[in-house]
């Protein structure tokens, strides 16, 4: 080891590895935003043509978009189980394959119930990526830029929805809402032999398990520093996966951070379900409704990253608040009939307080966990938190299939938004766990952390 302050990267092989697999996560994240919008931009082609895939009811719609996510709690709460056990590139690779036959799969249906089935098993796959893909990126990425890296690997979900909604506003005429399912279907042709090859075994996983000897043989192999696992003072603390969330360290925690979630997705799931169909009965035709998706989605990338930038200075608890915050007021200004360059300006501010901020909590929920709880916190919070991506769409169906206005909608949400905000500033602080050291003296924490960041290994 060298006492190198200030150093980011090890060595040049050490950056390229990280370049990778933030590259290749990144990627995966894409098509779960992707598979997240593609619907809302399908659904007023699906509801005004019964030949589709039959009639479908303003509720109809909504319970289909809830079945992907009921399959994406499902996969995340599946891969919690399993991931801290079987390590994080088992997860990834048979996620991306499985997400990528879904879609292919939901292209071919001609019923509702087929469809149906098939957005629920793709969900699976889904849920599997976001559960894994924080794990991976917390435990490769440089200390000092953990909050960046995950907000660009969480990007891909507003990246994805961007993609989604340019396409169908070019696509959608030409190839129909099948041809945009298949376009969905392409990671496995395209990112999966990429990742079987640039995509390693995450060393700190090794070393969690006890596997010193592989652990050593990845970091020399790919040049990614092996940072020190203290063992643990409380017994409490080797417990893996799920069983260490139920730990007196973890539990308060675990249920505040899975509130967080929830909030986030229902906002991310009703507005990006809805936002078009709304804009649609407020007088925009069909690609014009499409294009506050777009801002929506832009706005969340642009805004997360800039956010993630500050969370790694000032620490993620107070970003995320304050986003959810903007969130509430960007909701209720669109409520007040404002000249459209103003209405795309709150919808954009709208994306960094709900998807933008969704972006944040699955960062900050990656690194508040040590190796041995990452996997299974994160999936806790992508699945726990799915259940609030499963109503949002439920709500808004409701809400205009009872023929409600569109400023009821937006209330609701921004109501979710406030409850947010509240949840965040609730959660302990664990300034420890993303260096994989307990707490088990007062300062050692911060002396860790500074021992941490300063050192870096040669591979």
């Amino acid at each position: 080891m060298s006492d190198t302050k200030n150093t980011t990267w090890a060595s040049p092989r050490h950056r390229s590895t990280v370049n990778w697999v933030v590259a290749i996560a990144t990627a995966a994240i894409v098509f779960d935003g992707y598979d997240l919008v593609v619907y809302g931009t399908i659904l007023p082609t699906l509801m005004a043509d019964p030949s589709q895939i039959g009639a479908i009811s303003a509720q109809q719609a909504g319970a289909l978009g809830s079945y992907a996510l009921i399959g994406v709690m499902v996969g995340a709460l599946a891969t919690g189980a399993i991931g801290d056990h079987v390590g994080r590139r088992k997860m990834m690779l048979v996620n991306i394959a499985w997400f990528s036959i879904g879609m292919g799969a939901a292209a071919t249906t001609s019923s509702i119930a087929t469809f149906g089935l098939w957005r629920f098993l793709t969900g699976i796959g889904v849920g599997g990526l976001v559960a894994t893909a924080g794990a991976v990126v917390a435990e490769f990425a440089p200390a000092g830029k953990r909050n960046l890296y995950n907000a660009i690997v969480y990007s891909g979900v507003p990246a994805g929805g961007v993609l989604a909604s340019l396409l169908a506003i070019v696509l959608r005429d030409a190839i129909g809402w099948r041809g945009l399912f298949w376009i969905g279907a392409l990671p496995i042709v395209v990112l999966l032999p990429i990742a079987l090859v640039k995509l390693p075994e995450s060393p700190q996983w090794y070393l969690a398990r006890g596997r010193t000897d592989r652990a050593t043989e990845v970091s020399d192999r790919f040049g990614i520093p092996l940072l020190p696992v203290a063992p643990a003072a409380d017994p409490t603390d080797r417990k893996v996966g799920y069983a260490a969330l139920a730990t007196r360290r973890y539990a308060p925690a675990t249920a505040l951070l899975g509130l967080m979630s929830f909030a986030g997705l229902l906002l991310t799931y009703g507005l990006n379900t809805w936002l078009p169909k709304i804009m649609e009965n407020a007088g925009y035709n069909a690609k014009g409704s499409l294009w506050f998706l777009l801002v929506l989605n832009g706005g969340a990338i642009l805004g997360g990253l800039l956010a993630s930038r500050i969370a790694d200075t000032t620490g993620p608890q107070r970003v995320v608040a304050t986003t959810f915050g903007l969130a509430a007021l960007a909701l209720v200004l669109l409520t007040f009939g404002f000249p459209l360059p103003v209405l795309l300006l709150s919808v954009a501010v709208a994306g960094v307080g709900t998807i933008g901020t969704q972006v944040l909590v699955y960062g900050f929920v990656a690194n508040y966990y040590s190796t041995q709880a990452r996997a299974a916190g994160v999936a806790w919070c992508a699945g726990f938190g799915r259940l609030g991506g499963i109503l949002g769409p439920i709500i808004g169906g409701v809400l205009i299939g009872a023929g409600l206005s569109n400023r009821i909608a937006f209330y609701i949400f921004a109501g979710v938004a406030v409850a947010g905000m509240v949840v965040t500033f609730l959660v302990p602080r664990n300034r420890a766990a993303s260096f994989d050291v307990p707490t088990d003296e007062p300062g050692s924490a911060e002396r860790r952390t500074d021992e941490v960041a300063g050192v870096t290994v040669d591979g």
